[in-house]
């Protein structure tokens, strides 16, 4: 249980911090440190279990139909890194609080901050793949949050920009493997994967899982080429670079390789690929931090190196190098945190991190100084420090991996030279900043922080020390128990022991410290005050290239919208047609779509509606040019013969829908017309344009012909394909016994395709709401509604049109006129009582919440037609946004209710509920979601009815005023 809580509690405190005020900064440091250090308390509990080999499992039901579950895991690598997730964000959150200054908003950072550790820790105690990447995401996203924290600083928006895109991409293909992975395994269980060794190495799609698993962790972990994003990322709060860019996110590429090195290590494509990007990142980064002149950036590109150094080494696929790696991770944490708030503390003192302008702080901040010292004395690899064992363990490694190639040979000499970089920046960093003389042009006078503010710091130092003077007592069980979880009975044997003698490794070692050394004294002495200039590489600027890339793919993007888009919508249509034909044409190929036995005869009736219906559409676009109304009730009359095609073919339910629809259409179309342009007729000399226009028709008639061929045929073929055990059958024999309705159809819509309804209820909400967005800040044309009021249709020029005085009627139909007010308004209890009718017996009789919502909607028109706009805003109880938050509020909640009965999301739960005087009454949770449905269907319809229909109001409204400025201009 306490797996869950561990991975509960940070998103819990990041919720907590959003509703907290901002004002409070002690408060929200105390809550950010309070929630990491339970959590590290909660993972200390299980150190007994883990350091027996045990595995802690926590599984609930997930996606069941797929066997996919909710599995927290924890073992002693998982332990091991959760420990230093939680430990690690609770120094932060200490140091986080003397950081930011009071103009920052503290609230939004330890916010974002919480959602972040509770993203790693899901990555690290994940045991189902699927699970895994949902982390993994929410890792990058959190980040890109926390990058541009300082938003107001392009530095850090493009920052934030480049990291997404590139560790979002890496997601993406990690998505891509474990799913593969998953298939090849026969399961998505991590334990289960982690036992498919043969099975994955010997399938044929072993390349391409290794390559979209190494794309995810590489772009994770900041490794060539993906690595440009990391330095970037520096425009972060330095608290932020502390925390992910040093001990957590970015050893999440590191952490999935040694996660997945049983199954998929030992193989030359692992080698190749894994070691090839960590030879590089390696030498690379220890390369150009030597020259960065921001502290930050040195701490950068010196964390690509030791990633690289730790990737290398898993890349060699031996039980030794795998120790080697999972070492120099826990210490590549310590040192390089210390470092990075080393950093952050310089410059929150003395206003800059530049290392040319900085000089001679021991003078005035010896306490940091002497952590900064010991920290880079570790990260250059000085012994009696952390650093100098795991570095000892990779030289040791280099030598034993040599199996015969140029590659296996020139690793010690690799790693020899990336080691005397690594000495000569560790070097650079601390003499240019704290010795030399005291520097006087800074923009603040140095001092010391507070001293809680080095407490973080001096911890990871001390850490450091005792780890590296006694590493048998202090981290050899943590060590072991990581790499046995890993490894199992194939565990090797080796000592944490500072002194193994006078050997090769000491004496790479040495060879390193000295060239490191007098690397540094050449560049002191002959590239002073460029220093921040790389040699030979200082040109390839990795910021550049992305942009470059990025606008590539934009470029391209506007080429491929600038011959597929346009501002005409028939041109649209006709592109999503071509390629609905083009993909419906695809089943073809692997055979007939038809399978007739034997057709029943044609009911002359039937047939004869069918006609009419026919006539009804063709009229439709005849009198589309020249008289749209008429086309739209034409088109009403071919929807009524389909409605009447449902009824003749036992589909009552359908029937009724499309009855409501085209009542409910054709009214709102009739409104809407009013906003279309008017046709300009083409003046007589242009053939070309007319010969155009011509075509366009002809090839539009071909095209809507083709679709509804297409269409008419695949629904043929779907009626006549034999199903003696097909979805249908299926569907009428389950319908009452799992979705308790003896409407097959309501239960489809409600219980078996639920998420289906779900989806379309919430595009319906969506459609209303742009609908009302749009039409709101847009006018139609004066001439459109200026026109119908003053019954002077064949006046073309506003400005010489006579108005006569508004009529009340003036907009409505000649049918409606005749209708009393009163006898309408009589109509909507009785529509609104239909209505619900409807609604209630939608789950056994024809109905539902669609149909019942469609009948309210239609009554409320018709109310609109009588009283107009303002009987709809005058009325409290119609507040069509309200309609929609509710109906979705309470679609959602239907959705999850079932979960208090361990049923999987939108299943139907039945009640029976006993009443006094009235009985027991049957009721289903499929009732609270057509109510939903219901209630988000009204609410759309008078949304979209007020957005149409409200500016001939305000035309109404202003219609003397208006007839009075052009009376004016007239006049003029």
């Amino acid at each position: 249980m306490y797996l869950l809580i561990i991975l509960v509690l940070p998103f819990i405190g990041s919720l907590i911090a959003s509703l907290l005020p901002a004002s409070q900064r002690k408060l929200h440091a105390l809550l950010a440190g309070a929630v990491a250090l339970l959590c590290a308390f909660f993972t200390l509990t299980y150190a007994p279990a883990v350091f027996n080999g045990q595995t802690i499992l926590f599984s609930s039901e997930w996606i069941p139909a797929y066997g996919i579950d909710f599995t927290l895991r924890m073992d002693g690598f998982a332990w091991l890194f959760s420990l230093i997730v939680s430990g690690m964000g609770a120094l932060i959150a200490l140091y986080a609080h003397y950081y930011l200054s009071p103009q920052d908003p503290a609230r939004r950072f330890f916010a974002f901050l919480q959602a972040f550790m509770g993203s790693m820790l899901g990555v690290v105690i994940s045991g189902n793949l699927i699970q895994l990447v949902v982390f993994w995401e929410l890792t990058s996203l959190s980040s890109f949050m926390l990058i541009a924290y300082w938003y107001h600083r392009r530095d850090a928006r493009r920052g934030a920009r480049m990291s997404l895109v590139i560790t979002g991409g890496g997601g993406l293909c990690l998505l891509a493997g474990v799913l593969m992975m998953g298939q090849v395994a026969g399961s998505y269980d991590l334990g289960t994967v982690l036992q498919a060794r043969e099975q994955i190495q010997s399938h044929h799609w072993y390349p391409i899982l290794l390559a979209l698993i190494a794309l995810g962790a590489l772009t994770k972990s900041a490794q060539f080429p993906f690595h440009v994003w990391l330095p970037r990322a520096m425009a972060a709060p330095t608290p932020v670079s502390a925390y992910l860019h040093s001990a957590t996110m970015v050893k999440m590429g590191v952490f999935l390789l040694a996660r997945f090195w049983p199954v998929m290590s030992g193989t030359p494509e692992w080698m190749w690929v894994i070691s090839g990007a960590g030879l590089i990142s390696l030498t690379l980064g220890a390369y150009v931090a030597t020259f960065q002149r921001d502290m930050k950036g040195v701490l950068a590109y010196s964390t690509i190196s030791h990633l690289g150094l730790i990737t290398l080494l898993l890349g060699l696929s031996t039980p030794m190098a795998l120790v080697a790696a999972v070492f120099h991770i826990i210490n590549h944490a310590t040192f390089k945190a210390s470092l990075f708030m080393a950093a952050g503390i310089v410059d929150h003192e003395t206003g800059t991190r530049n290392l040319n302008r900085l000089s001679g702080l021991r003078h005035y901040m010896p306490i940091t100084a002497t952590l900064a010292c010991v920290a880079a004395a570790s990260m250059a690899g000085v012994p009696l420090l952390n650093g100098f064992l795991s570095k000892e363990m990779f030289f040791t490694e280099t030598m034993f991996a040599s199996n015969g190639d140029a590659f296996s040979k020139a690793l010690p000499i690799m790693a020899v030279i990336a080691s005397v970089f690594s000495v000569a920046y560790s070097l650079r960093f601390i003499s240019q900043v704290f010795f030399g003389p005291p520097t006087k042009s800074l923009p603040r006078e140095p001092h010391e922080p507070p001293k809680l503010m080095l407490i973080p710091s001096a911890i990871l130092v001390f850490i450091c020390l005792i780890v590296g003077i006694f590493p048998s007592y202090t981290v050899g069980p943590l060590l072991h128990t990581a790499v046995f979880s890993i490894l199992g009975a194939e565990t090797p044997e080796y000592s944490l022991h500072v002194w193994h003698g006078f050997n090769l490794p000491l004496i790479m070692s040495i060879i390193a410290t000295l060239g490191g050394m007098m690397l540094i004294w050449v560049l002191n002495r002959y590239r002073k005050g460029r220093s921040d200039r790389a040699p030979l590489i200082y040109q390839i600027n990795g910021r550049r290239i992305f942009e470059w890339l990025m606008g590539w793919i934009e470029a391209g993007a506007d080429f491929v919208i600038n011959y597929s888009y346009s501002a005409r919508l028939q041109r649209q249509v006709l592109l999503i047609i071509l390629a609905t034909l083009a993909v419906a044409l695809l089943p073809l190929s692997r055979g007939s779509w038809f399978a007739i036995e034997q057709l029943s005869a044609i009911d002359p009736l039937f047939a004869l509606m069918w006609v009419a219906g026919a006539a009804c559409a063709l009229a439709a676009a005849y009198y589309a040019k020249f008289h749209r109304p008429a086309a739209l009730l034409l088109s009403g009359g071919a929807g009524l013969v389909t409605s009447l095609s449902y009824a003749w073919l036992s589909a009552p339910d359908l029937a009724l829908t499309q009855l409501a629809v085209e009542v409910v259409t054709v009214v709102l179309i009739l409104l809407g017309l009013r906003w279309l342009p008017k046709r300009v007729p083409l003046p007589d000399g242009l053939g070309i344009s007319r010969a155009r226009a011509r075509f366009r028709r002809t090839r539009d008639l071909l095209v809507a012909i083709l679709g509804g061929s297409g269409l008419a045929a695949l629904a043929f073929a779907m009626m006549t394909r034999p199903q003696p055990d097909g979805v249908s059958s299926f569907l009428v024999e389950k319908a009452l016994p799992l979705g308790g309705g003896a409407n097959v159809v309501n239960v489809i819509l409600v219980d078996f395709r639920g998420f289906d309804t779900f989806g379309e209820i919430t595009v319906l909400g969506v459609v209303a709401l742009s609908v009302y967005a749009l039409l709101r800040r847009f006018r139609p044309p004066v001439e459109t509604v200026a026109a119908p009021l003053t019954r002077r249709q064949n006046q073309q020029d506003v400005l010489h049109t006579t108005f006569e005085e508004p009529d009340p009627n003036a907009l409505l139909p000649e049918g409606i006129m005749k209708i009393p007010a009163l006898l309408t308004r009589l109509l909507l209890p009785i529509a609104a009582l239909i209505s619900i009718y409807f609604l209630l017996r939608g789950h056994n009789l024809p109905g539902g919440g669609f149909v019942g919502g469609l009948i309210m909607a239609t009554a409320i028109i018709l109310q609109y037609m009588v009283g107009g706009i303002v009987w709809v805003e005058s009325r409290p109880l119609i507040q069509p946004q309200t309609w929609i938050a509710l109906g979705m509020l309470t679609a959602g909640v239907s959705a999850m209710l079932v979960w208090f009965y361990a049923k999987p999301f939108l299943s139907a739960q039945n009640w029976d509920i006993a009443l006094p005087w009235l009985g027991t009454i049957h009721t289903s949770s499929a009732l609270l979601f057509d109510i939903g449905v219901y209630m988000l269907v009204v609410g759309s319809t008078v949304l979209m009815l007020v957005a149409i229909a409200h500016q001939s109001l305000r035309f109404y409204r202003k219609l003397p005023s208006i007839q009075k400025a052009l009376k004016n201009k007239q006049e003029a």
